[in-house]
């Protein structure tokens, strides 16, 4: 394994694993954005001394229900994820790229197989409940998000999900949820490792549904549920969004109930108001982890990345 990079005396993260490219096509979808192309995410690894990065595509944009629907939205997810596939050739010892689609769409398995022939991008699939408004108290939703999971198994693909459903059309989320996903979700992918976004949130711990639905992951691990074997958690945005310090002990908590093993730094995309990967990790720090804990986070490697 890489040495892990000292800054002021402190070490930084091996892996950024929640980090986002932003295409000019994207910033024109999400105002407010700003173009992030690798070069500009390199420099910013680079400032926060962290080697490595994963790079989730946001292709999913061009599907958003809560955005204006685009003409030919199939053909620009598929821009999308050729253009982060093209970034991410630019620094392939530094980056790794995920696939993005919206789960529900129709041509979501057809778009799984060719990421899957893509080397820059098969590695794995990321998915976002809340920017495709996935219902987990839907079955014909379950049914959608099930053959995708299962889809990408099949491709060896590793899943990385965002599984809080939409904060704007306030879609009920807590235990609920999370045990529909524990038992009829999860299971189509047993092969590969998935990886709970915002350690089960959306960023932040404001919302009381993020610890409902972590507690049911907590308990399952608990009891060595064999549905857990491949799961990882990673806290991008948990530190650092909202009113999180008064819920710093309760996020350290559930951090060492999931086992610090299964923990994985995490920044989330960059500009617009969001930190960059060294005030995320800065503000990761200040959680009530003993050093031991902090120092297995920053060194932890995700099967995908080995």
């Amino acid at each position: 394994m890489l040495p892990l990079v000292i800054l002021d005396g402190v070490s930084q993260p091996l892996t950024d694993y929640h980090q986002h490219l932003f295409s000019p096509a994207i910033v024109k979808r999400s105002p407010g954005t700003e173009t992030i192309a690798a070069d500009d995410l390199v420099a910013l690894l680079d400032s926060a001394g962290i080697r490595r990065a994963v790079i989730l595509s946001v292709a999913y944009q061009f599907s958003n229900p809560n955005k204006p629907p685009v003409e030919n939205e199939y053909a620009q997810v598929k821009a999308e994820n050729d253009w982060t596939s093209q970034q991410v050739a630019r620094y392939p010892d530094r980056l790794r790229g995920f696939c993005g689609v919206n789960p529900l769409k129709e041509y979501a398995i057809e778009e799984i197989g060719r990421c899957s022939k893509d080397p820059r991008l098969r590695t794995g699939l990321k998915l976002h409940f809340g920017n495709s408004d996935v219902d987990l108290d839907d079955p014909r939703h379950v049914a959608r998000v099930r053959a995708v999971f299962r889809a990408a198994n099949d491709h060896g693909m590793a899943i990385v999900v965002h599984m809080h459903p939409s904060v704007n059309r306030h879609r009920p989320y807590g235990a609920a949820e999370a045990r529909t996903f524990l038992s009829e979700v999860l299971p189509a992918a047993p092969d590969v490792a998935v990886q709970i976004a915002h350690l089960a949130g959306a960023g932040g711990y404001d919302d009381p549904g993020n610890d409902e639905a972590l507690g049911v992951f907590v308990d399952a691990i608990a009891k060595q549920d064999a549905r857990m074997k491949h799961v990882y958690f990673d806290v991008s945005g948990v530190a650092g969004l909202g009113d999180w310090t008064k819920k710093a002990s309760l996020i350290a908590a559930r951090i060492r109930q999931v086992g610090v093993a299964r923990i994985l730094f995490g920044s989330d995309g960059a500009g617009a108001g969001n930190m960059t990967p060294r005030e995320a990790w800065a503000a990761f720090r200040k959680l009530p982890l003993s050093d031991a804990e902090i120092h297995a986070v920053e060194s932890n490697v995700a099967p995908y990345m080995k």
